[in-house]
């Protein structure tokens, strides 16, 4: 099994908390049993969430922009954007 991603975890921990106070407040038990029971149903159904929650197949463009090939190249070439450059000087410290 892979591990759940982020939005799996807060989906799953919020789905957690919420059910867990909501059952608590709408069935009013205050018995130590009915209280682990509807704990642990809300764990169960936190744990069902965040493992059918669909998980994204392809990775996410950082970039921002279009994933598209360019026109004119092939769909297994990669696409290599410049990076910015740094002026001289940029790393050094002035002593005083």
């Amino acid at each position: 099994m892979q591990r759940p991603n982020a939005a799996q975890s807060a989906y799953g921990s919020a789905t957690v908390v919420l059910a867990t106070v909501a059952l608590l407040l709408l069935s009013g038990t205050t018995t130590t049993l009915g209280i682990a029971a509807i704990c642990a149903a809300g764990l169960i159904l936190g744990v069902l969430v965040a493992v059918t929650m669909p998980v994204r197949k392809r990775p996410v463009n950082p970039s921002g922009g279009s994933a598209a090939p360019a026109p004119g190249a092939g769909a297994d070439e990669e696409i290599r954007v410049p990076a910015a450059r740094v002026g001289a000087g940029a790393d050094t410290r002035i002593r005083s």
